[in-house]
């Protein structure tokens, strides 16, 4: 075998080698990156987010309960970063009220369901107890 028959078989067996080793690394980077996905750290969310409509049953500054249509029950916490609107103003938890129709944006985080928006839709048991309080107060 000449030297450079030798050098040849060397430097290809080098690249081979080289080749291998980078396609174990780039596996070995999607596996630890795909394993990030799906643990979850304290206080992040973990996929994406979720849907849920109902009407309120209760609400406070830490939380609200809400009952879809077929009597299945939600407690999302509810924080300052929650976005929350009634009649196209922003709200806080406390002003909604029992019976109000919702729309919830929500995560679920460490077991978790974490509100990221709701949204009060048009109408509702609440809506027409304000406006006969109004109607009420004119009245008088």
């Amino acid at each position: 075998m000449t030297a450079k028959k030798l050098f040849v078989l060397v430097l290809s067996a080098f690249f081979l080698f080289g080749s291998a080793g980078l396609v174990a690394a780039q596996e070995k980077k999607m596996e630890e990156k795909k394993a990030a996905d799906t643990t979850s750290a304290p206080g992040k969310a973990v996929g994406k987010s979720k849907n849920a409509n109902g009407t309120v049953k209760a609400a406070t500054a830490e939380s609200l309960t809400v009952v879809g249509k077929d009597k299945k029950e939600w407690t999302f916490a509810v924080d300052t970063k929650t976005s929350i609107k009634k009649a196209g103003k922003a709200v806080v938890a406390t002003d909604l009220r029992e019976g109000d129709p919702v729309h919830v944006q929500f995560t679920e985080a460490d077991g978790k369901l974490i509100a990221k928006a709701v949204t009060v839709k048009a109408g509702g048991t609440a809506k027409k107890e304000e406006k006969m309080e109004e109607k009420k107060a004119e009245k008088k």
